[in-house]
């Protein structure tokens, strides 16, 4: 836990101020770089300060994808292995309008300190061995390097429980429950044979903790996932039941019959903080 305290007197500024704490010596961040990280966040208003979000007690996160002109402003070109502070006025973060979902109100300045533990780049993927590419009762799957994996001769016979297939075999170790993976995906719709979320078209990799309680991806991933190895891709076929269940999931086109499949690199898997 990195405690902040003896903030100054005077108001928060109206000027973005970044500091380097401590020098990383690791590869220097780029745009296209999402970054696990480990952060305390505070509001600052005027004279009073809070702390609101604190991930060295818990596990870290993913930045990536479009960020907080500030934070980008803090980050870019820090190598892997700093710690930044970086206080950003309204100006540079949400703007005159705050956040009310997040309580900023078009004065909170926000005051970062940011541990960057590792970067990927936007384009990262499974980097094992070949064992697979899918087909017989599962679709068929393609891929460029750096680039989304396709799914295609989609079969008509559905799986009726959830599939795992390896179809790249990563040389890192097993992941375990409680462990924070960093993946890359692409999830398709069975029936519509249409893709329905990704990774690679959001430009960030995504991060969680594999069989958190709660959940924070759905039962399919917690168990089709657990086990497998770092630097692997896997096919995932999930029925409703271990997907978003009889009630499916409306904003993205998921009926609560819709079997999903899922293509997964797993790219890391960092213990808890």
């Amino acid at each position: 836990h990195r405690d902040l305290h003896s903030f100054p007197t005077r108001r928060s500024s109206d000027l973005l101020e970044v500091k380097t704490l401590i020098e990383g010596t690791g590869t220097a961040l780029t745009k296209t770089d999402a970054l696990a990280a480990n952060f305390v966040l505070y509001f600052w208003s005027g004279t009073s300060s809070s702390l609101k979000a604190n991930t060295f007690t818990s596990n870290p996160t993913v930045i990536g994808g479009t960020m907080l002109p500030g934070l980008e402003t803090a980050l870019i070109g820090k190598k892997v292995g700093s710690r930044v502070l970086a206080v950003i006025p309204p100006a540079d973060g949400y703007g005159t309008t705050g956040d009310s979902n997040l309580g900023i109100t078009g004065s909170t300045t926000l005051v970062f300190v940011i541990d960057v533990l590792k970067s990927y780049s936007d384009t990262a993927s499974a980097s094992g061995t070949q064992v697979s590419n899918g087909g017989g009762s599962l679709p068929a799957v393609s891929a460029k390097a750096g680039s989304a994996p396709t799914l295609s001769a989609f079969p008509k016979t559905v799986p009726s429980g959830l599939v795992t297939k390896t179809l790249i075999k990563g040389t890192g170790p097993a992941i375990v429950k409680g462990e924070y993976i960093i993946a890359q995906y692409t999830g398709y719709i069975w029936r519509t044979q249409k893709v329905f979320g990704s990774s690679w078209s959001s430009g960030s990799p995504f991060g969680f903790v594999i069989g958190a309680s709660p959940e924070q991806v759905i039962p399919g991933w917690d168990k089709g996932l657990e086990g497998q190895t770092v630097g692997s891709r896997v096919l995932l076929s999930i029925p409703p039941a271990d997907g978003y269940g009889s009630a499916g999931e409306s904003q993205a086109g998921i009926k609560g019959t819709d079997t999903l499949v899922f293509v997964v690199d797993i790219l890391d898997a960092l213990k808890p903080s």
